[in-house]
Formats: structure tokens, C-alpha cells, sequence
């Protein structure tokens, strides 16, 4: 399949710009957004299992290059370069997560191959030991009726003869015994097969089980909104989900506090980060208890729903981290946001 090439808005205007004297606008972030994408366009595990991540990261790196060849603000083109090298991060860990998931089916269907081949391999030694031991007893009976042909003629000989017989007679009970023993041998080694057989049948029931799980916890943070960033996956609440300039959830927040407690109520051993944010406008002496009052808005209603405190740790950062410029009303309201951190499976979440 053909693969697409990306070439940086940025590139191109340098190379029109070739032949003269004045250089062009540098800027640390984008340069910072360029090598961290160039670096994921040089990792096949990223071109190849999350090419619809990098290609959106490419894309929103084009416009950062335009925006700076523009003459656009540096909160613009820093914005654009700090979301590049978000959207490079997605991609990555989309690959990664492909990348196990591929290799996790792979190791259970070498697994399978193996324990298949070594049942195999114990049935078949067990019935060519049956055979042999049946062919053993074949043969003796057929020395016993020589030696009673041998009896009846030779009547001289007929104490010695009955003595061979009583001894083939013996030969030949042990040999059954052997039979016997070499037959409840391949039983053994049947159930044994068989037993191995359900421990894989569950085995594959819990993986199917697990995957189930993981599919279910998937379409739960899709339900929440959850972003996969570098701390982890983060809930936004937006400003539109209070009050205004309050620290009460409206309805619609209330909602998405329930699904949030439902998902903590289902998976113990996560715990959440409830990180308060405004926008520049105001005196931080505002700002700052309304950050905090909101991030506490939220730890109390999961409280109510029935999530240990111990679970829940809350910050107020004011407007301390903008995810978007304060000079625009649509920026403003993006950061007016509460976030909520999800731990991992073991409690461990990425501090700022």
C-alpha cells in the first residue's frame, strides 16, 4: 500500500526562501513538535499500526509551521506545537498497544502448538508400547503350544514338558501383567491428555474473559471522553459543566461524575488525580479557591457515590496551566476546565 509523505509547511518555505539573506522565524516548541514527530516517522511500529495518529499529528504540525510563517502569535504556535507532539504521543502508545495485543495472540497460539504436539507425542508412545507388549504375549503363546505339541509327543518327556509349560504359563501371566500395566498406562496418559485439554479450554475462556474485560474498560473511558496523554488517561470536565463562575456541577456534570463513580466502583484498585483550572481573567486571590472549590465539587459527588476519599486527591492550579490562549473567548472556556487523572492498574499516577 502506498504511504503518504508529509512535508512540513515550514520545509517548503525554507526552501523558497533559499536564496535570500534573511532567516526565517524560529520557534523552540515547534522545533522541540518537529524532532518528536521526525522521530515517530522514523519507527515502523508507529507507521505502520497507528498511521491515522501520525497522520493528524503532521497535519496539526503543517498548520504550526503555517501559523509561524504567518506571523501568527507565539501562544498560537506554541498551542499548535504542544498538540503535535500530543497527537505523536497517541501514536506512539495506539502502536504500542497494537504491538502487545498482536504479540500476546501470537504467544497463545505457540502455546497452543506445544502442549497440542506434547499430547500428541505422549498417546502415540503409549500405543506403540501397548503394541509391543501385545506382541510378546503373542509370541509366548505360541511357544506354549509348541511346547505342549512337544509333551504329547514325547511322553518320555512329559514331566519335563509340563514343567516348561507351568513355566511358560508363568512367563505368560507376567507378560499380561505387563500388557495390563503398559494398558492402564495409556489411560493414564489419556486422562492426563484430556485434563490438559480443559486447562486449555480455560485457559482460553479467561483470555477471552480478559479481553472482554479490557473491551468493556475501553468503551467506558470512550463513554467518559478520556484522553491518553503522557500522565495517563485524563476526563475533562468542561466549564459549561458548572455553574457559572460557581463550583456546583450542572446536571450534565453530575452525569459524567456518575459514570466516572460507576467505572471506580468497578475497578478498586484505580485511584484519581481532581485538578482545578480557570482562566487569566480575575485576580489570582479568585481564581485560585474557585479552582480548588471545583476540583473539591467533584471529589465530594464521587464521595456520595460511594468512592473511598483515599482514592481521591484534588489540586487548584487557578490559571496556572491553559490548555488554549486567554485572548479569545473560545480559549478562555477551554480553560475553565476541571481534569481528572486516571491511575493505572496500580494506583501510580504521573505527577505534573
Amino acid at each position: 500500500m502506498k504511504k503518504n509523505r508529509y512535508f512540513p509547511l515550514s520545509l517548503i518555505a525554507a526552501a523558497m526562501l533559499a536564496g535570500c539573506s534573511t532567516l526565517p522565524p524560529q520557534n523552540t516548541a515547534l522545533d522541540e513538535a518537529r524532532s518528536v514527530y521526525s522521530s515517530a516517522r522514523t519507527n515502523p511500529q508507529v507507521v505502520n499500526l497507528a498511521p491515522l495518529e501520525l497522520q493528524k499529528a503532521g497535519e496539526t504540525l503543517s498548520k504550526a509551521d503555517a501559523a509561524l510563517s504567518k506571523g501568527d502569535s507565539d501562544v498560537t504556535v506554541n498551542q499548535l506545537a504542544y498538540l503535535t507532539k500530543q497527537q505523536v504521543a497517541v501514536a506512539q502508545e495506539t502502536a504500542k498497544r497494537k504491538a502487545a495485543e498482536a504479540a500476546v495472540v501470537s504467544a497463545s497460539a505457540q502455546r497452543d502448538q506445544v502442549r497440542l504436539a506434547a499430547r500428541t507425542a505422549e498417546a502415540e508412545a503409549a500405543r506403540r508400547q501397548a503394541a509391543m507388549s501385545q506382541t510378546e504375549v503373542d509370541e509366548a503363546r505360541r511357544q506354549a503350544a509348541i511346547a505342549q505339541q512337544t509333551a504329547e509327543q514325547q511322553a518320555a518327556a512329559l514331566a519335563a514338558a509340563s514343567s516348561q509349560a507351568q513355566r511358560d504359563e508363568a512367563q505368560i501371566a507376567a507378560r499380561q501383567a505387563e500388557l495390563e500395566a503398559a494398558r492402564q498406562q495409556a489411560l493414564s496418559a489419556q486422562q492426563t491428555a484430556e485434563q490438559k485439554a480443559a486447562a486449555l479450554e480455560a485457559a482460553r475462556a479467561q483470555a477471552e474473559r480478559d479481553q472482554a474485560l479490557i473491551a468493556q474498560q475501553e468503551q467506558q473511558l470512550r463513554e467518559l471522553d478520556a484522553k491518553q496523554t503522557d500522565r495517563g488517561m485524563v476526563i475533562t470536565l468542561g466549564d459549561v459543566l458548572f455553574s457559572i463562575n460557581k463550583a456546583q456541577l450542572s446536571p450534565g456534570g453530575v452525569r459524567n461524575v456518575q459514570k466516572l463513580a460507576d467505572f471506580l466502583n468497578q475497578y478498586p484498585q484505580r485511584k484519581v488525580l481532581i485538578e482545578g483550572h480557570t482562566d487569566s481573567t480575575g485576580s489570582l486571590s479568585i481564581n485560585q479557591p474557585l479552582s480548588e472549590r471545583r476540583a473539591d465539587a467533584v471529589r465530594t459527588a464521587l464521595v456520595d457515590r460511594g468512592i473511598s476519599g483515599d482514592r481521591i486527591e484534588t489540586r487548584g492550579y487557578a490559571e496556572a496551566y491553559p490548555v488554549a490562549s486567554n485572548n479569545t473567548a473560545a480559549g478562555r472556556q477551554l480553560n475553565r476546565r476541571v481534569e481528572i487523572i486516571l491511575s493505572d492498574d496500580s494506583g501510580n499516577i504521573v505527577p505534573r
